[in-house]
Order: C-alpha cells, then structure tokens, then sequence
C-alpha cells in the first residue's frame, strides 16, 4: 500500500489539475457574475469534440487541436454571454439553474445527434505515450504533460490578473460592480471577456481530459457535480481556492477509489463534507 502511494498521489495530483482547468471558468463567472451556470460543463464538452473532430477528420495533430478547442469554446461563450446570459444576470438563482441546466440537455442532445452516445477515442502523440521514470517512480507521460500545462496555465491567470489592467478590472468588478462603473469601467465588456476566457479554458480542459476523463454526450452531466465541488470548496471566484480544492478532492477520489473502491465514490463527497463545515464560504473565501 505504502509503495502505491507516489502513483496515486501524482495521478490525484493530474485528475485535480483537470478538475482546476475545467472548473476555473465556473468558479470566476460565480464570483463575478453571481450567476449560477450548470452549463458550464457543455463548454469542456465542445472543447473536447473540436479537438476529436479536427484529429480524427481533418488529420490535425494533438497538440494544434488543443489551442483550437480552446478558442471555439471560447467563441461560444463569448455568443452566448451576449445573446443570452447576460439577460438573466439580475434573475433568481432558481432561474438561473433553470436555464443553464436546459442549455446542458440541449447541448447533450446535440451531441448525441451529431457524433451518436459512445465514446470518442483519440490517438496521443507517441511521446506523451507511456511512462516516465522519475525518482525510481514510474509516472504516466500524458499525466506529466497535463500537470506541466495546468503549471503554466495558473501562472499566466495569477500575472494576467495580478500585473494586468484588465486582471485589475476584473478584481475591481468582483469587489464592487457599482463603484467599478463609477470608475468609468465598462463592466459588460469585462463580463464578456471573462466568461469567454472561462469557456475557452473549459474548452481546453475539455480537450485534455478525453484520454482521462472520457468523452460522450453525458458529459456535462456526468462531470458536473466535480465542477460544483471544486467552486464550493475552493470559494466562488478565488483561482488559488480553486486549485488547492481541485488538487485536495482530486487525490482524495483517486486514493479512495485506489485504496477502498467499494465506497472510493464516497470519500471525496466526505471531504467536501468535512472541508465546509471548517470553511463554510470555501478555503479562500469568494476572491479574484
């Protein structure tokens, strides 16, 4: 069991990085916006069929693909954000699950007719096949790859947000909307900006995940609640809550399923049990 433990760490480690990339967009268009978007998970799944489609009809290679899934994702949030989210920004939460959950069963019925219910297989790149040895550990290369990206990933969101005018806008958005406008900040555009940035980044992780967390129409679905979890416990609107919740319930799911599969589905609900009750607003609170 003890030897186990580097591989189930480093795999919870890769599953979280995911969880934080997909999840990201949703925890910074709650903080922000305060709007409750159970579609969220229909952008990761459009980023992942854009990658699927350009690979396997076009002959795009995985690594071209993936910038693309993230724009198109990104394109359709910033559609629909100006079409029609932004006209139930003042909605009830209730409206709003209403509507975000009606867009998820429509993409999911989109899904199915375009590209049928079963999983979409990818082909990766032969380097990102296969195992790594580090430290007399072997580790799986794909899941190197998708950590060395969520690195990079973090570090540009915390510069774009920390060192940036439009990183400064948006912080000011999420403290005070009013006094933003005051300022003579146009907070709409940052709106649109920021939830297509989100999407984009769904769509990204959308992408990355088919190898690791599959790829069919119950997408949005099937994935949601993980979503939910990682923006509950890492606090609406905090990108570093939302990585240190990602990495903890990621290890968590893994080792529980690892080490007790006959209840593994049950312990990282326990933990996000257990993490809210010590922090009821999230580990960070609701900060940009």
């Amino acid at each position: 069991m003890i030897s186990s433990l580097p591989g189930v760490l480093f795999d919870g480690v890769a599953y979280g990085s995911l969880l934080f990339l997909i999840s990201i967009g949703l925890s910074v268009t709650m903080g922000l916006m305060n709007f409750v978007n159970l579609a969220h998970g229909a952008f990761a799944m459009l980023g992942g069929y854009v990658a699927v489609v350009l690979m396997n009809r076009a002959g795009v290679p995985f690594l071209a693909a993936l910038p693309l899934a993230f724009l198109g994702a990104a394109a359709a949030g910033w559609v629909l954000e100006r079409t029609l989210y932004r006209r139930l920004y003042r909605a009830s939460h209730l409206d709003q699950v209403l509507f975000s959950i009606g867009l998820t069963f429509m993409a999911m019925a989109g899904a199915t007719w375009l590209f049928g219910p079963g999983q979409q297989p990818v082909v990766l790149p032969d380097f990102l096949i296969g195992q790594v040895r580090v430290g007399g550990v072997d580790l799986g290369a794909y899941r190197l790859f998708l950590i060395a990206v969520v690195i990079a990933i973090t570090l540009a969101l915390g510069w774009l947000v920390a060192r940036t005018r439009f990183g400064a806008q948006v912080r000011a958005a999420v403290d005070h909307q009013q006094a933003a406008r005051g300022l003579g900040i146009d907070v709409e555009r940052v709106f649109s900006l920021t939830f297509a940035l989100g999407s984009g980044l769904a769509g990204l992780g959308g992408g990355l995940g088919i190898d690791v967390l599959g790829l069919d129409p119950t997408f949005p679905l099937k994935y949601m609640v993980y979503f939910l979890l990682v923006v509950a416990v890492g606090g609406a609107g905090s990108i570093r809550g939302s990585l240190v919740a990602a990495i903890v319930l990621g290890v968590a799911d893994v080792a529980g399923k690892y080490y007790v599969p006959e209840i593994g589905a049950f312990v990282i609900y326990a933990m996000m049990v257990l993490l809210l009750v010590a922090f009821p607003a999230g580990l960070y609170g609701r900060r940009a």
